[in-house]
């Protein structure tokens, strides 16, 4: 599905896609950095001309060069998955799949709403890959609690399995006032902390090395 988007007044939508049109170098650079230094970015969405769309399910994977993987993902993930707040890919041949926050609170996402039948493919998968990831066996339920924070890591775990050389970037934003957004880090990765936590997951797990924390600054006159 590709689902255009108006240009954003305020919060994630707004500097998200400021970032990625205005090739901010704080939200470049760090992710150059963590995969190569050498590789260059070209973002996918979303793009001014393209109407600031964002993509998911089969549109998704076509937008990453992945069309090949279609029906494999209607058998990982019903319809209606994860709508990427950006996608790109790097001159090393990455795909990057971009969850953006201006504020604390958009990391508290409700549990899902899917149907009884899409529950029980999405239950099947996020229990297996709590498995894989080691989580706690008394964890809080993923379908439930963080549930976004779990389906990006569900697509990021079927892309590598897949041979997708695919990095899941968490953009938190700094500084955005009118949003009451965090203005350091540690405020971030605090908050992280406690949603891995309540997730079961360890600090360290077989997805961890390919998830690229980063914390690009907004304009302070948010201009």
């Amino acid at each position: 599905m590709r689902v255009k988007q108006p240009e954003g007044k305020r919060g994630s939508l707004k500097w998200i896609q400021r970032a990625v049109n205005e090739q901010w170098t704080s939200l470049n650079q760090p992710i150059t950095e963590r995969i190569a230094g050498n590789a260059t970015i070209k973002w996918l969405s979303p793009i001014e001309t393209d109407d600031y769309a964002e993509y998911c399910d089969a549109a998704f994977l076509r937008r990453i060069g992945q069309a090949s993987l279609v029906d494999a993902l209607a058998d990982y993930w019903p319809t209606r998955g994860p709508q990427w707040d950006a996608l790109g890919e790097t001159t090393l041949g990455d795909v990057l799949l971009v969850e953006a926050k201006a504020h604390i609170a958009e990391m508290c996402s409700p549990g899902t709403t899917a149907s009884p039948a899409s529950r029980l493919l999405i239950d099947k998968t996020l229990t297996g890959l709590a498995q894989h990831l080691g989580a706690r066996r008394k964890h809080a339920p993923w379908s439930d609690y963080f549930y976004q924070l779990s389906n990006r890591l569900a697509h990021l775990h079927f892309l590598r399995t897949h041979g997708v050389s695919a990095w899941l970037v968490l953009v938190n934003f700094l500084n955005d006032g009118e949003m009451g957004g965090p203005r350091t880090s540690e405020v971030w990765e605090a908050a992280y902390e406690v949603a891995f936590h309540v997730m079961g997951l360890p600090r360290k797990h077989p997805l961890s090395p390919f998830i690229i924390h980063i914390y690009p600054s907004v304009p302070i006159d948010g201009a």
